[in-house]
């Protein structure tokens, strides 16, 4: 009799197991198939709802021609085309570049550069916690510099470290044999020590892009070539250094820079964002992906502790 009600007793609590897991598969499933239901409908509406009359446009991570795969980033040409954008929408008086990133490819820099400088509406840049290197050179671009006191920016430098393998090379005796039709075809390979006359070259053409950077620099803030000069160590000034040597105009955050716009252009400021729409399936993709992480987060959470460490 015992042995019969501990049995009753056990699938019991089976039955009612089972039924809590099924209903949250089922709240799971629910949430994440309305969640595919409201992404789709989503990219079917126009962007043209979007009401606004300041375009703000985020420049967030490493900046690049075709993107980068490992840390975030931003491909030049969907920047460009945003700014084109809000440029051709008679209903926006001004474009809010909204920084944080370190930096990029020359190349890309410059095309957004001049994309900026291009734009017949009034151009602000906004820099938050980052706008270094190939990210300010886009700022100068801009009318008018925005930077939090503690951000930092600056860094008017380039760089091309590298790695160079040889002597690992050497210690596992694996023989790197040069086959190039051209002397200097394989200039910066890893796998032999580079040449006085290779790394002569390569700081000369170093140079020259820091020597366009300065003039850029100059051009855009309207300083003395030999102050930025003097500035353009590579390093990085805090945002309030950054106004004190006139790399910046302003101090502040978004907000600061709406209401200079209201008082410069006498407007109400109705800030809509302007960035790259993602396609259904890419929409779908990143969604399953954070889905299922979220998920896995959940479980392990119950089982290890977070620890997140932050300067603040």
């Amino acid at each position: 009799m015992k042995q019969k009600k501990e049995e009753w007793t056990g699938n019991r609590i089976l039955r009612t197991t089972w039924k809590v897991v099924s209903m949250g598969i089922s709240i799971l499933l629910l949430v994440f198939f309305g969640t595919i239901f409201f992404s789709f409908f989503s990219s079917l509406v126009p962007e043209t709802l979007a009401i606004g009359n300041v375009a703000v446009i985020p420049i967030e991570g490493l900046i690049s021609t075709d993107g980068d795969n490992w840390m975030p980033s931003i491909k030049s040409a969907s920047i460009v085309e945003q700014i084109e954008k809000a440029d051709k929408n008679t209903e926006i008086k001004a474009i809010l570049l909204e920084i944080n990133s370190p930096g990029g490819t020359p190349v890309a820099t410059d095309e957004i550069a001049n994309a900026v400088k291009s734009a017949n509406k009034t151009t602000i840049a906004v820099i938050r916690e980052t706008g270094a290197s190939g990210a300010y050179w886009i700022a100068t671009a801009a009318d008018t510099i925005f930077a939090n006191r503690m951000s930092v920016t600056g860094s008017i430098g380039v760089q091309a470290s590298k790695l160079e393998y040889y002597g690992l090379l050497a210690d596992y005796n694996v023989t790197y044999r040069k086959l190039t039709a051209g002397r200097l075809k394989d200039a910066g390979t890893p796998f032999r020590e580079m040449t006085p006359e290779e790394q002569t070259l390569f700081q000369q053409l170093l140079d020259g892009l820091h020597n366009e950077f300065i003039k850029t620099v100059a051009e855009n803030r309207r300083m003395p070539e030999a102050k930025v000069r003097e500035l353009a160590t590579g390093f990085v000034y805090l945002g309030s250094e950054a106004k004190e040597l006139g790399l910046v105009d302003e101090l502040g955050g978004k907000k600061d820079a709406l209401k200079y716009l209201e008082k410069t252009l006498n407007i109400t400021a109705e800030p809509v964002e302007y960035k790259e729409r993602k396609t259904f399936f890419e929409e779908l993709s990143g969604l399953t992906s954070n889905n299922f992480y979220q998920i896995g987060r959940g479980i392990g959470s119950v089982f290890t502790t977070e620890t997140k460490v932050s300067f603040t």
